[in-house]
């Protein structure tokens, strides 16, 4: 990772952001008896794959971010699972938004996998 100064720099972090926000608008629309539920796994796991990313580049040993982004790409495949249920259930009222979404995630999780193996 020689010159990243920072986190923030990285695509995969700023992939990973767009990915949370999109996320939070999405579940807007989710009834309300879900705020507790399925919308806010679905917000746990977003938030969690840039912030991952983040603690890993802090870790500063190419062993430890790869953990750390194992864990993110474990996220991807968890909000992609909660977002197939979610519209199974009925919840998804953007559809647009919806496939851009699970675009973004499979280039994300593309993105890990390319950046895991330069770290090794």
């Amino acid at each position: 990772m020689s010159g990243v100064k920072s986190y923030k720099e990285l695509l995969i972090w700023q992939k990973g952001i767009s990915i949370v926000l999109k996320v939070y608008k999405l579940t807007q629309s989710f009834p309300k008896d879900e705020i507790y539920a399925l919308s806010s796994q679905l917000k746990r796991a977003s938030v969690s794959i840039p912030s991952n990313i983040a603690e890993g580049f802090g870790r500063q040993t190419d062993k430890s971010f790869n953990h750390f982004l194992n864990i993110s790409r474990g996220s991807l495949n968890e909000i992609e699972t909660q977002l197939v249920i979610a519209k199974e259930l009925g919840f998804i009222q953007d559809e647009n938004l919806y496939n851009d979404l699970l675009f973004i995630i499979e280039e994300e999780s593309k993105m890990i996998n390319a950046f895991t193996k330069n770290l090794k």
